[in-house]
């Protein structure tokens, strides 16, 4: 279907932290948006305005990153899909973390940005190495349930629904809609309610 997410490799930004909410991640004041666009500009906005461009994703060295590496309980607070939409559209691709939200993790999900959790000496670890070498590529492995990060690697794990529906391509609602067009039209046609007002009009 083209929409199978099996590997994310690219650079990697560590936010280190437990318990980041939604509200850091975009602010309430920006759920006023029709759309989605302009919130990756916005994302942990408040957060960055205090640390005055030493928040990680106003640091050179992170700009451009695909995979974030996150500690406990990520995505917590409310059930705002912005908080997701916004660190998608600022460019991440893949989060590694030690547990996430479980309604933030569904709203990644329905986006294709796998959430995939690793151990708290892991995820330390990992941050670390980013820390010291921004430049090193890091993989997100679906595949084979692993990161890794030049010789360093460790395993992931995912449950089976949410990884299947990754490599699969079926997280992407749309594109089964699309993909399985012609099965719906037939389907529609022998349907005799959706054809109720040709047959009243006759």
């Amino acid at each position: 279907m083209g929409s199978e997410i099996l590997q994310v490799t690219g650079r990697a930004v560590p936010l280190v932290g437990n318990d980041i909410d939604t509200d850091r991640i975009i602010p309430a004041r920006f759920l006023r948006s029709v759309t989605f666009d302009g919130l990756g500009a916005n994302v942990f906005i408040d957060d960055r305005q205090q640390l005055q461009g030493e928040h990680p994703f106003d640091q050179a060295q992170y700009q451009g990153a695909t995979v974030l590496v996150v500690n406990r309980n990520f995505g917590c607070g409310s059930s705002r899909e912005h908080a997701p939409q916004a660190i998608a559209k600022w460019g991440i691709q893949a989060i590694i973390g030690e547990s996430f939200a479980e309604i933030f993790f569904g709203n990644c999900l329905a986006m294709g940005v796998p959430c995939l959790t690793a151990t708290a000496e892991d995820v330390a670890a990992l941050q670390a190495a980013i820390a010291a070498d921004p430049s090193q590529p890091v993989t997100v492995d679906l595949e084979n349930l692993q990161v890794r990060c030049g010789d360093w690697s460790a395993a992931v794990t995912l449950a089976e629904g949410p990884l299947q529906m990754l490599r699969s391509g079926q997280w992407d609602a749309t594109g089964q809609l699309v993909a399985n067009g012609e099965a719906i039209a037939q389907t529609a046609q022998n349907l005799p309610y959706v054809g109720w007002q040709a047959i009243a009009a006759s």
